[in-house]
């Protein structure tokens, strides 16, 4: 088994959001987005994954299809294949989130 402690893995970079990997394996990916203030992801899709962000500390907006939402701590958002997701830090304060995707968009099919 592997173990990680997230909060010993929690990285921010003033310039832009900053995405720290914690694992990845041919099914999936799993990392920690740390958002300044006014940070975001923009909204995007992926066609044949699945992908959700888990907020850790903060409050971001996470937009899910047509629906953005102001979410704190404890929150799961999720997106289906093909649905826009993305988020943004609108708060003064900084965002934790812990995101995973499956399958893996970055593992080429054999």
């Amino acid at each position: 088994m592997h173990y990680i402690n997230t909060a010993t893995n929690i990285r921010f970079n003033a310039a832009k959001l900053c995405k720290v990997n914690l694992f990845e394996t041919p099914q999936m990916f799993c990392d920690i987005y740390c958002l300044e203030p006014g940070q975001l992801q923009k909204v995007h899709s992926h066609a044949d994954a699945t992908k959700f962000y888990y907020v850790i500390d903060g409050t971001a907006t996470i937009t899910i299809g047509s629906q953005s939402r102001d979410v704190g701590p404890g929150t799961l958002a999720w997106a289906a294949p093909g649905e826009p997701h993305g988020v943004i830090n609108r708060s003064n304060e900084r965002v934790v989130l812990l995101v995973a995707m499956g399958p893996n968009p970055n593992v080429a099919d054999s």
